[in-house]
Protein backbone atom coordinates (compact mmCIF):
# COMPACT_ATOMS: atom_id res chain seq x y z
CA UNK A 1 0.00 0.00 0.00
CA UNK A 2 1.20 3.80 -0.34
CA UNK A 3 -0.31 6.28 1.68
CA UNK A 4 -0.06 10.14 0.15
CA UNK A 5 0.17 12.98 2.69
CA UNK A 6 -0.16 16.44 2.74
CA UNK A 7 0.34 18.17 5.82
CA UNK A 8 -0.88 22.22 6.59
CA UNK A 9 0.24 24.93 6.92
CA UNK A 10 2.93 24.10 4.49
CA UNK A 11 6.15 26.55 3.43
CA UNK A 12 8.34 25.24 0.92
CA UNK A 13 11.70 24.81 1.64
CA UNK A 14 10.81 25.51 5.44
CA UNK A 15 8.85 22.42 7.29
CA UNK A 16 7.97 23.17 10.62
CA UNK A 17 7.89 21.69 14.01
CA UNK A 18 4.31 19.70 12.41
CA UNK A 19 6.11 18.56 9.47
CA UNK A 20 9.49 17.64 11.08
CA UNK A 21 7.54 15.65 13.56
CA UNK A 22 5.55 13.28 11.13
CA UNK A 23 8.36 12.60 9.21
CA UNK A 24 10.02 11.32 12.43
CA UNK A 25 6.83 9.00 13.18
CA UNK A 26 7.35 7.89 9.67
CA UNK A 27 11.13 7.20 10.47
CA UNK A 28 10.04 5.64 14.03
CA UNK A 29 7.64 3.83 12.55
CA UNK A 30 10.15 2.05 10.17
CA UNK A 31 9.77 3.99 6.69
CA UNK A 32 12.18 6.54 5.32
CA UNK A 33 9.32 9.24 4.00
CA UNK A 34 9.91 10.27 0.27
CA UNK A 35 9.08 14.12 -0.19
CA UNK A 36 7.71 15.50 -2.96
CA UNK A 37 6.67 18.77 -4.35
CA UNK A 38 3.17 18.01 -3.19
CA UNK A 39 3.07 15.03 -0.98
CA UNK A 40 4.88 12.87 0.83
CA UNK A 41 4.75 8.75 0.47
CA UNK A 42 5.62 5.59 2.05
CA UNK A 43 5.19 2.20 1.02
CA UNK A 44 4.57 -0.91 3.31
CA UNK A 45 1.79 -3.55 4.18
CA UNK A 46 -1.57 -1.96 5.13
CA UNK A 47 -0.86 -2.75 8.38
CA UNK A 48 2.52 -0.92 8.59
CA UNK A 49 1.24 1.89 6.33
CA UNK A 50 -2.15 2.08 8.20
CA UNK A 51 0.05 2.22 11.62
CA UNK A 52 2.44 4.91 10.69
CA UNK A 53 -0.60 6.89 9.29
CA UNK A 54 -2.10 7.17 12.90
CA UNK A 55 1.29 8.24 13.74
CA UNK A 56 2.34 10.89 11.84
CA UNK A 57 -1.34 12.70 11.71
CA UNK A 58 -1.13 12.57 15.34
CA UNK A 59 2.36 13.75 15.55
CA UNK A 60 1.08 16.78 13.05
CA UNK A 61 -1.69 17.70 14.51
CA UNK A 62 0.31 17.96 18.36
CA UNK A 63 3.04 19.84 16.63
CA UNK A 64 0.54 22.64 15.43
CA UNK A 65 -0.71 21.51 12.00
CA UNK A 66 -3.67 22.93 10.77
CA UNK A 67 -4.81 19.77 8.35
CA UNK A 68 -3.76 16.62 7.49
CA UNK A 69 -4.52 15.31 4.00
CA UNK A 70 -4.02 11.54 3.61
CA UNK A 71 -4.45 9.10 0.63
CA UNK A 72 -4.22 5.65 0.73
CA UNK A 73 -4.07 2.53 -1.81
CA UNK A 74 -2.36 0.75 -4.43
CA UNK A 75 0.73 2.18 -5.27
CA UNK A 76 -0.19 2.58 -9.02
CA UNK A 77 -3.98 3.62 -7.84
CA UNK A 78 -2.74 6.42 -5.15
CA UNK A 79 0.11 7.83 -8.51
CA UNK A 80 -2.73 8.32 -10.50
CA UNK A 81 -4.47 10.31 -7.84
CA UNK A 82 -1.70 12.23 -6.65
CA UNK A 83 -0.90 13.43 -10.58
CA UNK A 84 -4.52 14.79 -10.82
CA UNK A 85 -4.14 16.11 -7.64
CA UNK A 86 -0.89 18.20 -8.30
CA UNK A 87 -2.57 19.39 -11.16
CA UNK A 88 -5.15 21.21 -9.18
CA UNK A 89 -2.25 22.39 -6.42
CA UNK A 90 -0.34 23.65 -9.31
CA UNK A 91 -2.91 25.34 -11.14
CA UNK A 92 -4.18 26.87 -7.54
CA UNK A 93 -0.11 27.77 -6.67
CA UNK A 94 0.04 29.65 -9.58
CA UNK A 95 -2.91 31.49 -8.86
CA UNK A 96 -1.93 32.36 -5.24
CA UNK A 97 1.37 33.45 -6.51
CA UNK A 98 -0.41 35.91 -8.97
CA UNK A 99 -2.05 37.38 -5.97
CA UNK A 100 0.40 36.95 -3.85
CA UNK A 101 -1.60 35.47 -0.83
CA UNK A 102 -3.63 32.46 -0.29
CA UNK A 103 -6.64 32.21 -1.91
CA UNK A 104 -8.32 31.80 1.37
CA UNK A 105 -7.00 35.64 2.28
CA UNK A 106 -8.36 37.33 -0.95
CA UNK A 107 -11.26 39.67 -1.23
CA UNK A 108 -14.29 38.50 -2.50
CA UNK A 109 -13.62 40.35 -5.67
CA UNK A 110 -10.14 38.91 -6.43
CA UNK A 111 -11.80 34.98 -5.31
CA UNK A 112 -14.11 35.86 -8.32
CA UNK A 113 -10.94 36.96 -10.23
CA UNK A 114 -9.20 33.93 -8.98
CA UNK A 115 -12.14 31.74 -9.98
CA UNK A 116 -12.04 32.50 -13.51
CA UNK A 117 -8.40 32.35 -13.94
CA UNK A 118 -8.66 28.41 -12.64
CA UNK A 119 -11.48 27.99 -15.06
CA UNK A 120 -9.28 29.80 -17.89
CA UNK A 121 -6.97 27.01 -16.99
CA UNK A 122 -9.29 24.59 -17.10
CA UNK A 123 -8.94 23.51 -13.36
CA UNK A 124 -12.93 23.03 -13.17
CA UNK A 125 -12.23 20.10 -15.43
CA UNK A 126 -10.54 17.87 -12.67
CA UNK A 127 -12.75 15.44 -10.72
CA UNK A 128 -13.76 17.41 -7.25
CA UNK A 129 -12.41 20.58 -7.92
CA UNK A 130 -15.03 22.65 -6.93
CA UNK A 131 -15.01 21.32 -4.09
CA UNK A 132 -11.90 21.39 -3.33
CA UNK A 133 -11.05 25.11 -4.60
CA UNK A 134 -14.29 26.11 -2.29
CA UNK A 135 -12.44 24.08 0.38
CA UNK A 136 -8.70 26.38 0.02
CA UNK A 137 -10.84 29.54 -0.32
CA UNK A 138 -13.16 29.19 2.37
CA UNK A 139 -16.04 29.02 0.62
CA UNK A 140 -18.98 26.58 -0.30
CA UNK A 141 -19.24 24.59 -3.58
CA UNK A 142 -22.06 26.89 -4.43
CA UNK A 143 -20.22 29.86 -4.12
CA UNK A 144 -17.74 28.58 -6.66
CA UNK A 145 -20.64 27.17 -8.69
CA UNK A 146 -22.07 31.11 -8.27
CA UNK A 147 -18.76 32.55 -9.39
CA UNK A 148 -18.53 30.37 -12.33
CA UNK A 149 -22.29 31.30 -13.38
CA UNK A 150 -21.18 34.73 -13.43
CA UNK A 151 -18.30 34.32 -15.64
CA UNK A 152 -20.82 32.53 -18.45
CA UNK A 153 -23.33 35.10 -17.96
CA UNK A 154 -20.32 37.65 -18.48
CA UNK A 155 -19.22 36.45 -21.83
CA UNK A 156 -22.77 35.54 -23.53
CA UNK A 157 -23.45 39.57 -22.31
CA UNK A 158 -20.21 40.11 -24.33
CA UNK A 159 -21.24 38.03 -27.37
CA UNK A 160 -24.46 39.94 -27.18
CA UNK A 161 -23.12 43.33 -27.59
Amino acid sequence: MRAEFLIEPFVEGSPGPHVKAALEACRVAGFEPEVGAFATTIDGSFEEVSEAVDRLVRAAYENGASAVQVRIGEPAAASRFSNLHDALERMVGSVEDEFGAPLADLSREDKQAAVRLLDDRGAFLLRKAVEAVGEMMGVSRITIYNYLNAIDRSAIERVAE
